[in-house]
């Protein structure tokens, strides 16, 4: 991962966080947050790999 994929998903985290705030239903909350907490991970797998 590059740190320009890196920084794309730190973006799209904050997008996503602020999608999940202006949700019209709860529904649609929830599917924004299972993105969120995916990107979340991926980010957290990242950091793990890049650590010595």
């Amino acid at each position: 991962m590059t740190n320009s994929y890196y920084f794309t998903l730190e973006c799209t985290i904050e997008e996503l966080r602020a999608e999940a705030k202006e949700a019209a239903s709860l529904e649609e909350r929830r599917m924004i947050e299972a993105e969120l907490e995916a990107l979340k991970s991926e980010l957290e797998e990242y950091a793990r790999e890049q650590l010595p």
